[in-house]
């Protein structure tokens, strides 16, 4: 996810219109239809330092797993980011915060595909399912909408590749990774690594 200043205004939506009573972890299929109509009708813009520290809220994330066939866009943060917990930490997944202007959750992720990739393309965006995960304090406040999009084979790369290292990699490399991903990136490709159906 990209890092923007504290003080930056980010949506919200009250947390029981979408991840009613217990909730879940993981990854979990449908739920756009509702999600849009709790932006529609309870969404708000709230100072991302407020939105941090209040659980009755969810922040609303789009989340980007980017595919070329049967591989996938793998990401590794470099020791150059700021923050060093993150440091050869790997990631499937782009995405950040929505803020005014974005348009909603499309407008939010058409501008992280800008944001975040060098493309001279825009793909067609496939809605996976809604991302929760309540195990951490991060986790609690946020909530990923999981899109897939396919590369067809044209060439992606990272934009800041002082902090970002990026390429397209076989789901052998990708399992191999998965202990050293962030979180959501463990989820996320936890709903997409299934097996091939059988004949």
């Amino acid at each position: 996810m990209s890092t923007a200043s504290r003080d930056e205004l980010v949506l919200v939506v009250p947390r029981e219109l979408v991840v009613p009573g217990a909730g879940w972890r993981g990854v979990r299929p449908g739920g756009l239809e509702v999600l849009e109509a709790a932006v529609a009708s309870a969404g708000v813009y709230l100072p991302r330092a407020v939105a941090e520290h209040d659980p009755s809220r969810k922040q609303v994330i789009p989340y980007l797993v980017l595919r070329d066939g049967q591989l996938t866009f793998l990401m590794r943060r470099t020791r150059a980011g700021g923050d060093p917990r993150l440091h050869d930490r790997r990631s499937i997944g782009i995405g950040g915060h929505l803020n005014p202007g974005d348009d909603g959750i499309a407008g939010g992720l058409a501008r992280e595909w800008h944001e975040e990739l060098v493309a001279d393309f825009v793909p067609e965006y496939r809605f996976l399912g809604l991302l929760n995960d309540d195990d951490t304090d991060v986790g609690r406040v946020h909530l990923g909408a999981v899109f897939v999009a396919d590369a067809g084979g044209r060439p992606v790369a990272v934009r800041e590749t002082h902090k970002l290292e990026g390429r397209f990699a076989p789901a052998t490399e990708v399992r191999a990774a998965r202990p050293d991903m962030e979180t959501w990136s463990q989820l996320a490709w936890d709903a997409i690594d299934r097996p091939e159906p059988s004949g």
